[in-house]
């Protein structure tokens, strides 16, 4: 019998972990976290080229035939529930079934603390996401190829900020992500999105999968997740944003059920909070290589505060928060990384102002009461600054050439 193949690895996947900022590299030492096994890391580079299949063969299924009927049956199963198709295709009624059943292992109790925690770090758990998450991930080229395929430059890096920010209110708000609520409804729009996106890029002409895997595959996935919602957590904490570890554990259970929402595979949702700073420190280790694609991305949106909209003083205003947002991403990313996405550093004078403030602020948070006050502020703060962005934040929309 001849032995099967080894898995097809992409050109993207580094031959060896490659460094990842000081923030994440300072958690990883700070809890000891263990670099990736020759083995995980190996997985690491075959995961490139595996999607979401259960969405994908149901996407391919709409496009078979009568798509326009179809895509109406799956949009109205998505907002209403499959119990409002009647007599919906087999192939419809599996898949929301699986959705709307709810695993076992789901503590709503904990998920309502998750999302408590992610809505009180208010307007700066939104620049940390921005700042760090976001501008952070520009350094890992192979998103950016998918990135630049789907408009991103043509749409601007505040109107994806915005969409992102809108789905992350969807999923911590209070119930957002039982069965029909509003974060269940926004990740499994943003899951087909991201099918539609394969279906899309993998059809151009110059996608070279040999080169790049398959675009939004299971590694990038898994590092989108958990740089979307635990990465604004636990570089809160070099703000001062202080938690208890109920509260930490919480967070990442909520992580845990919107990537299974999302697609992601089981080997990527953690099992606790530590876990899913070891799936972020790892994956970084395998994907972050910048180039050229790094500054073409982050060049433009380190100028987006010139364009955030201010009831007055507004020049002003603007200079201030672009000064800001690098200082914060220069605090955490690093002057190397920095120098890397094409953006000036500066002095990260705005976490030293905000450390005092936000450090009593946590020590009240614990007092009874204290969270959910804290939240109630935070859900202001960020209504807030979701105006300023001054976009509409129609989830998906920046993928301008994939039609939904």
């Amino acid at each position: 019998m001849t032995a099967a193949a080894p898995p097809r690895i992409p050109a993207r996947h580094p031959d060896a972990p490659r460094r990842v900022p000081p923030g994440i590299w300072m958690v990883s030492r700070l809890l000891r976290l263990p670099e990736p096994t020759a083995a995980e890391f190996a997985r690491f580079g075959e995961l490139l080229t595996v999607g979401d299949p259960q969405m994908d063969d149901l996407v391919d299924w709409i496009y078979r035939d009568d798509t326009d009927s179809r895509k109406a049956q799956f949009h109205r199963a998505l907002n209403k529930g499959i119990a409002a198709v009647p007599d919906a295709p087999a192939e419809l009624r599996e898949f929301f079934e699986e959705m709307e059943a709810v695993p076992e292992w789901v503590d709503w109790d904990a998920i309502l603390l998750g999302g408590r925690l992610m809505r009180s770090g208010g307007a700066d758990g939104f620049a940390v996401a921005r700042d760090v998450a976001l501008m952070g991930g520009y350094l890992f080229s192979g998103f950016n190829q998918t990135l630049l395929r789907t408009g991103a430059l043509e749409k601007g890096s505040n109107k994806r900020f915005a969409e992102t920010s809108q789905w992350a209110l969807d999923v911590i708000v209070p119930e957002g992500l039982r069965p029909g609520g509003v974060g269940y409804r926004s990740t499994l729009h943003v899951r087909f999105i991201h099918s539609m996106v394969r279906r899309h890029v993998t059809a151009l002409p110059d996608w070279d999968a040999e080169a790049h895997g398959l675009p939004i595959n299971q590694t990038d996935m898994a590092a989108t997740l958990v740089g979307a919602l635990i990465a604004p957590v636990a570089t809160g904490m070099g703000l001062g944003m202080i938690a208890n570890p109920r509260e930490y554990e919480a967070a990442a259970h909520l992580t845990r059920y919107v990537g299974r929402l999302m697609g992601v595979t089981d080997d990527f949702l953690p099992h606790s909070y530590r876990d899913s700073l070891r799936i972020l420190f790892q994956t970084s280790r395998a994907l972050s290589t910048p180039d050229q694609t790094s500054r073409a991305l982050a060049q433009p949106m380190a100028e987006d505060p010139m364009r955030w909209k201010y009831p007055n003083l507004s020049g002003l205003r603007r200079r201030i928060a672009r000064s800001q947002h690098l200082s914060i991403a220069t605090a955490y990313l690093g002057t190397a990384a920095m120098k890397e996405l094409g953006v000036p550093s500066t002095l990260p004078w705005y976490p030293a102002l905000r450390i005092p403030y936000h450090l009593v602020e946590s020590v009240v948070n614990q007092l009874p009461g204290g969270r959910e006050r804290a939240a109630r502020r935070g859900d202001r703060s960020q209504a807030a600054f979701m105006r300023m962005l001054n976009e509409e934040a129609a989830i998906g929309h920046s993928a301008q050439h994939v039609t939904a």
